[in-house]
């Protein structure tokens, strides 16, 4: 597949990204990476032929295999109407039952073994006790995303295009994603902000407005390289800092030179009798010296700060925010959840296999693992204190703890940013306190009054640590549960600094195990 000179503007006029262009080459399983909002998914729909860009073209000698982010449009089809094998599958019952007309020979197109690959598409998923003729408004987001990914094997394209695939697969079906993914010879272009997926691939491909970079090399390498380009231009901006400091200290002492000189001109030219007139035209002539000398350093100063302003934008978001998270009030080792034996149900069964019995205490990270419909959340509301326990024993230490879910629903979307500051706002800041928070998180003044309901997964994740700052003390825990699922790489960064920087208890819900080891979780509890 080759992408020629690709641009695209959205329906507003607003330009997307200008002038794209790249290759998938046979076999080739590349990444495709870039900051939210930047157009990766709409990338992919103009390469599935979804949408039509608005110049340039796409050569390629089949029709790609699309998997997207999200499914809703298809709720009201069936398994089989959704992977659009239900005419062929119809086909192939009817000749099989003696009924080889003209119209199913055609249908089918000799294609005789789709009955096979079927189950055995869908027994690889875990789902071969799916009927085909259910409805996906009845299946589970990752159940949707299995049965999709069941349409690669089905259909067995020459290049497949996949939109964040494991955004909601448990464990065991992760695996399975990266075991088809390292076993394919497709090609495959994946957007994804699951690191472990994207280190499966042999080439990122960084998307920006106005081209692709190419990297040669999994997620690791890539990070490497932009480590090194964000190290050099760390020191560019020092130097340049260095420099416009500098510059300010000629400025000044050339002024007080100046001003030196022009005062002792004018005593030497009071003293000399000179006529007036006369004297009137060296002033005049000192003073337009001055002018010049600052109208020179003025441009120099202003010339510097616009490329130091334009270096700093270029910095990662995260080398632009201040966390300071004060400390949780509770002692290190403080046991505040001490469970033995305990039992929760639904009716007359168990959630879980067993009963669990663990241990957690004021500054543990602790990770709480399962499949899918586990009762990983059901076990969260207990420890909040929100559900109780059916068999066993619990006791619960008085603590003050913040639930964060992959939504972040404590967010009232019909607030604006800076009304939804004021209900944090515990300690009474000022105004220009809470403004000056709000840039240390990125919010400049023109986002204020924009509706919380307007922001995306990573803008609600950074409001929601500036809620925390704004708060001023930290709660004792932070409960998160799948913070990842809907942020993109670089706010998975600025989630792990800021998760870093707190000190006190986490428990986390999350299969995302590099963000699982980078925010320095150790222990878990399996269900």
């Amino acid at each position: 597949m080759i992408i020629q000179g690709i641009t695209y503007f959205h329906p507003n006029k607003e330009l997307l990204f200008d002038n794209i262009s790249f290759s998938i080459s046979l076999g080739e399983k590349n990444a495709l990476i870039g900051n939210n909002g930047v157009g990766k998914s709409t990338l992919l729909n103009i390469l599935a032929g979804l949408l039509e860009p608005t110049s340039g073209k796409i050569i390629a000698d089949s029709k790609p295999y699309y998997i997207p982010q999200l499914f809703g449009q298809f709720n009201d089809y069936t398994i089989s109407q959704a992977l659009q094998i239900e005419n062929k599958l119809s086909a192939y019952k009817e000749i099989l039952n003696g009924n080889a007309s003209e119209e199913y020979l055609l249908t089918l197109d000799d294609d005789w073994t789709i009955e096979t690959r079927c189950q055995d598409a869908l027994k690889y998923w875990n789902l071969e006790d799916l009927d085909l003729d259910l409805r996906l408004s009845l299946l589970s987001g990752g159940q949707k995303t299995k049965i999709f990914l069941a349409g690669i094997m089905i259909h067995q394209p020459e290049v497949v295009l996949l939109d964040e695939p494991s955004n909601h697969l448990d464990t065991t079906s992760r695996q399975l994603l990266y075991n088809y993914i390292v076993s394919t010879t497709s090609s495959l272009l994946i957007v994804s902000h699951d690191r472990h997926l994207l280190n499966l691939l042999s080439t990122t491909y960084e998307l920006t407005k106005h081209q692709v970079n190419v990297f040669g090399g999994n997620y690791d390498f890539y990070a490497e390289q932009k480590e090194l380009a964000n190290m050099a231009l760390s020191e560019d901006v020092r130097a340049k800092e260095k420099e416009l400091r500098k510059s300010k200290e000629i400025e000044r002492l050339t002024n007080e030179r100046q001003q030196r000189r022009n005062s002792n001109a004018k005593k030497t030219i009071a003293n000399a009798g000179l006529p007036t007139i006369l004297q009137n035209t060296r002033k005049n002539a000192a003073e337009n010296s001055s002018a010049r000398l600052k109208g020179v350093h003025s441009d120099k100063i202003s010339a510097i700060s616009q490329e130091l302003s334009s270096l700093r934008s270029e910095l990662p978001d995260v080398d632009k925010m201040k966390f300071n998270f004060d400390n949780s009030h509770l002692h290190i080792g403080k046991m505040l959840v001490n469970a033995k034996d305990i039992e929760f149900s639904y009716g007359d069964k168990s959630i879980w296999n067993k009963p669990l019995t663990f241990n957690i205490a004021s500054g543990d990270r602790i990770a709480i693992k399962g499949d899918n419909g586990s009762g990983k959340t059901t076990l969260l509301q207990i420890i909040l204190g929100k559900l109780h326990i059916n068999n066993g024993d619990i006791a619960i230490a008085d603590f003050n703890a913040i639930y964060i879910d992959q939504e972040y629903s404590l967010i009232d979307e019909k607030l604006s940013i800076y009304e939804q500051t004021q209900r944090f706002n515990a300690t009474n800041l000022q105004e220009h306190e809470i403004k000056i928070r709000l840039f240390r998180f990125l919010f400049d003044k023109e986002s204020w009054d924009k509706p919380c309901s307007s922001l995306s997964g990573g803008e609600k994740m950074r409001l929601m640590l500036c809620l925390l700052n704004i708060h001023n003390q930290a709660p004792d825990v932070i409960i998160l549960d799948e913070p990842t699922n809907n942020l993109d790489i670089q706010n998975i960064v600025i989630l792990t600094a800021a998760l870093n920087d707190y000190s006190g208890t986490l428990l986390v819900i999350s299969h995302d195990e590099v963000f699982l080891n980078e925010i320095g979780v150790v222990d878990a509890i399996e269900l």
